[in-house]
């Protein structure tokens, strides 16, 4: 309640109003198990978190949007008319909320209306928790709101994806903001990236925590290599379909991977299609383990996705192997991988509560021995999708 009232009075004093906004919070994610798969088509198996993007609005009478983060306060207000919306770099992290506006206007909605809107997002900047879908469903979810427009979730996050993809430029898939406006409380979600079928999963911790590790490494080698695994899986895909009748690597169980890998002619790209089938199949796996309440089974599944991501898809990283690696031998881990595209970012790990403190300091004094400098802890709890928590 705290921030909520901190950041009300954060909004009058930016706006130099006395009036109340209405508040939102949309959260980050992160992916439990299923990396990779997304766009192999595969399934992904990502959690709604309790960090995340708050944005507090109030309307104006007249055409103007003033945006302000109070993660950039030194940028300060950003400000634009709803009949311009187009991309311009000088609006910066502002490109994100504009891009929902303009694509949800395009989409045949009414709003006639400006609005002052302030951001504060406590996802961890560059984690790979998804801090930009973020941003993107918090807005969605207000505009919705706040204009009566009734707009469909499942629509609303296909228009975050298509800001992603069209507006800012980044090709990814539509799993971030799926898990952030579908999050259910205490729930993961089973998601087919191709159908968008869905699947609740409930996540029953009891006398465990999630603790997010971040290497606090940037990630600059993630976008190049990403494309680059896309395409050798690609070439893989393309080889096998001269004798199976299959569209994706994701349709592959492992009996029939195995049976057919003769035909992908490059050992690495056959190292890549590996994890693809087999990544997807523990997808599967670990939605009947989780249903039945088997967390340590789980957990198993967990480590065995780590080791595919490092020795088949090679996207792990000093990083992120040592941090996962030392994880795995500390007492009461049940479980423990890279998160993310790779090359840095976050590994999870699911702990017992009571060897919380001591696997932190641990696994920090493994980490700084190894690599050089500290990495970050967080505690996360598995919580709702985007919505309004006014009066909450």
């Amino acid at each position: 309640m705290n921030t909520t009232l901190n950041l009300t009075s954060e909004f009058q004093s930016i706006f130099d109003t006395p009036i109340k906004p209405r508040t939102f919070f949309a959260p980050g994610r992160i992916n439990l198990i299923g990396e990779h798969t997304d766009y192999n088509g595969g399934h992904v198996f990502p959690a709604a978190i309790s960090y995340g993007t708050y944005a507090l609005v109030r309307k104006r009478d007249d055409q103007t949007l003033r945006f302000y983060s109070m993660n950039f306060p030194e940028i300060g207000i950003i400000e634009c008319n709803l009949a311009d919306l187009t991309y311009k770099e000088a609006d910066h992290w502002a490109n994100y909320p504009k891009g929902m506006l303009l694509y949800i206007k395009e989409a045949g909605y009414t709003i006639k209306q400006g609005a002052d809107i302030l951001y504060y997002g406590n996802i961890p900047n560059g984690a790979g928790l998804s801090s930009s879908a973020s941003i993107e469903l918090a807005t969605g979810v207000l505009l919705d709101r706040l204009f009566d427009l009734n707009l469909d979730r499942v629509p609303m996050i296909q228009l975050g994806q298509k800001v992603e993809n069209e507006y800012i430029g980044v090709n990814s898939g539509i799993m971030d903001q799926f898990a952030i406006g579908m999050g259910k409380k205490d729930h993961a979600l089973l998601l087919n990236c191709q159908t968008l079928e869905y699947t609740y999963a409930p996540i029953v911790l009891n006398d465990h925590a999630i603790i997010i590790i971040n290497t606090n490494k940037q990630r600059t080698l993630a976008g190049s290599k990403y494309n680059e695994r896309r395409s050798q899986c690609e070439q893989a895909l393309g080889e096998l379909q001269q004798k199976l009748p299959i569209t994706s690597l994701g349709e592959l169980t492992p009996a029939a991977f195995e049976e057919n890998k003769h035909l992908i002619s490059d050992e690495i790209n056959q190292k890549r299609a590996k994890h693809a089938v087999y990544e997807n199949a523990r997808t599967l796996e670990a939605l009947e383990k989780l249903q039945s309440g088997d967390l340590n089974w789980f957990g198993k599944l967990m480590n065995e996705s780590h080791l595919s991501l490092k020795d088949d898809y090679e996207v792990t990283g000093l990083e992120l192997d040592t941090l996962v690696l030392a994880a795995w031998e500390q007492a009461g881990v049940i479980g423990a991988r890279m998160t993310g595209a790779g090359f840095g970012g976050c590994a999870i790990a699911i702990v017992e509560k009571d060897k919380v403190d001591h696997f932190k300091k641990s696994l920090n004094d493994i980490y700084r021995e190894k690599v050089g400098y500290e990495a970050t802890f967080y505690t996360a709890a598995i919580g709702d999708g985007a919505k309004e928590i006014t009066g909450d």
